[in-house]
């Protein structure tokens, strides 16, 4: 049977401690919550109350039960007041060496059989448990802000920890209605291990002036789902913290790079630019502590100043390809007005992009989100046609056709001989390089990329991609584009994965990494960046829809494009894609799915 925790200690009541305090308080557990000093005790008590009275008011908790959690919080100045707790949780800022001073002092004054936790995210337990005569009583139970909503818990064991230390935290998770993974003592753990090397790496992009704050922000929420871009996230955060975090895993965690804090951050650290708490980090907020982002000097203007920009009037689209890409971007220019052609290689494929387009229609007529007047009429803007020379007269093209750089160049070269002077011609490639296919043609510069996501009728992202030696004139006229079709266009530079997938596959792959060591397994490393960080699927999860060989590949070029030791694939990648693991499309991939 797990020991029953009657009492528990909280030491450090910041944001983190006193959403603990809660956590507990509310599973109709004692508390002790502690401080070293009067002010900052005040400040706990303060921030507890706010809480609660959040959730009263949210109807998230009746006011019965608000006074009963705070009866069972009893606030104290100074450790010696936790001699009688079971269990104790230090949660004070991330530094190594108050820490130790801090479990050393517990050590001495709470009761022998006490365990003595911490709830560091990325120092180590074990360098912290060897400050005490205890090491095998000492665990890490890491929650995550704010504890009192967010479900995961990591329980950090380290080589010396007690089993039943471990199975006690692990029962104590489970009446905290928590759902915990338990694992060793490593840089990060899991969710910070393969959250921060991607927060890092957008860091950079900002830094390097590839995107804007905005349009990276947008990036990530759109074509990924996630609840908060990047940047946006490290200013909630905290910059101050998400650099020590960094220098952290970068010190204990092999020296990998990608760790190593974007010199930017130290900057921005140093100017007391920390986020929301000091009111300005990437973006600047109304006040210290609001979350409410007000324009600032680097503030984009509005959208219909910024397509002003000398942005070229389009009516008239050619869309060439019949795979399922090429088949969405027909029925989104369809729908949003635009008179289309589609172009593929003979009068079969058109047939079925045809059939294809009309069963989507229908769908959204049978769903109520299109009248069928609407439906006849954008079906009956569209030409098709197995004739590239029927393009002469249209405004824009894009291409949908195989990611072949030889098919593609190929393609350019012929619309150069056929399209009229002044129509941009972009690309929907997701993986090879824009300026290839534009140098193919002798207008480079009306040349760019337009990035659609799958589904496109659904996904709202478009990365619109220039290159080196497109004009201003072709950018502006393809974001004009994307807000007519009512998509969000985030302009970035031509390098290998543009936003989206130069974020996101490392960050897969790192996972990959982190399963072919034996630290975790995947469904804890899903359950993990699902409840952990709010993302809407898992790196598992993910992968397997993706499909493996399509993931292998981005990352591959990737690697090739960027050369960082980090993004090289995971050899347990490469090794289940040889095998024929491709995920759900072949029934297997990091989990079996022939039975689902």
């Amino acid at each position: 049977m797990a020991r029953e925790f009657s009492t528990v200690g909280v030491v450090g009541l910041g944001t983190m401690g006193a959403g603990i305090v809660e956590v507990f308080a509310r599973n109709g557990i004692d508390v002790l919550a502690v401080e070293i000093a009067e002010p900052a005790l005040e400040r706990g008590r303060a921030t507890l109350k706010g809480s609660t009275d959040r959730a009263v008011a949210k109807g998230k908790l009746a006011e019965a039960d608000r006074d009963a959690l705070h009866e069972r919080v009893r606030f104290a100045v100074g450790l010696d007041a936790l001699h009688s707790v079971d269990l104790v949780i230090e949660a004070v800022p991330e530094h190594l060496d108050l820490k130790q001073r801090i479990f050393a002092e517990l050590d001495r004054v709470c009761k022998p059989e006490a365990i003595l936790a911490t709830n560091t995210s990325s120092l180590s337990v074990t360098e912290i448990s060897v400050a005490t005569s205890r090491p095998n009583q000492v665990i890490g139970i890491h929650f995550f802000n704010p504890a009192p909503v967010m479900k995961l818990v990591e329980v950090v064991r380290t080589v010396v920890t007690a089993p039943e230390v471990v199975a006690d935290v692990e029962a104590l998770c489970a009446r905290l209605g928590k759902v915990d993974v338990t694992i060793n003592d490593r840089a990060g753990f899991i969710a910070n291990a393969l959250l921060f090397g991607y927060l890092n790496h957008a860091v950079g992009m900002f830094e390097s002036h590839y995107a804007t704050r905005e349009d990276i922000d947008a990036a990530m929420k759109l074509g990924c789902g996630l609840p908060m871009g990047p940047l946006a996230l490290m200013d909630l955060i905290g910059l101050d913290t998400a650099y020590e975090i960094l220098d952290t895993m970068y010190r204990r965690g092999g020296r990998d790079r990608r760790h190593a804090p974007v010199p930017l951050l130290k900057q921005m650290v140093t100017a007391g630019l920390l986020g929301r708490k000091s009111g300005r980090g990437f973006y600047t907020y109304e006040r210290p502590g609001s979350p409410k982002v007000v324009p600032d000097g680097t503030t984009p203007p509005a959208a219909d100043a910024a397509l002003a920009d000398g942005a070229r009037a389009i009516t008239k689209v050619g869309i060439v390809g019949s795979g399922t890409m090429a088949t969405g971007i027909v029925e989104v220019f369809a729908r949003a007005g635009y008179e289309v052609v589609s172009v593929t290689r003979g009068a079969e494929k058109s047939a079925s992009v045809c059939e294809a387009v009309k069963t989507s229609l229908n769908k959204g007529v049978v769903r109520g989100k299109l009248a069928e007047a609407d439906r006849d009429a954008a079906l009956g803007r569209i030409t098709w046609t197995a004739t590239l020379d029927h393009l002469a007269d249209v405004d824009l093209v894009v291409e949908a056709v195989v990611e072949e750089l030889s098919v593609k160049k190929a393609l350019f070269a012929s619309l150069d001989e056929i399209c009229k002077p002044g129509v941009v011609l972009a690309t929907t490639t997701s993986s090879l390089p824009v300026i290839d296919v534009a140098m193919a043609t002798q207008r480079p510069a009306d040349v760019v990329g337009l990035h659609f996501f799958n589904p496109a009728p659904v996904m709202p992202l478009v990365e619109v991609v220039r290159t080196i030696r497109t004009s201003p004139e072709t950018t502006a006229t393809a974001r004009a584009v994307c807000a007519a079709l009512g998509k969000t266009g985030v302009v970035c530079g031509d390098r290998s994965g543009f936003i989206v997938n130069a974020l996101l596959f490392p960050y897969l792959n790192d996972a990959v990494k982190m399963l072919e060591a034996s630290y975790s397994t995947a469904d804890d490393i899903d359950h993990a960046m699902k409840l952990g960080c709010g993302y809407p699927m898992g790196p598992f999860e993910l992968l397997d829809v993706v499909g493996l060989d399509v993931s292998l590949a981005i990352q591959r070029e990737l690697y090739l494009e960027l050369r960082e030791p980090g993004f090289a694939p995971a050899p347990l990648l490469e090794h289940l894609v040889t095998a024929g693991y491709l995920g759900r499309k072949t029934r297997r991939g990091f989990r079996d799915h022939s039975h689902r």
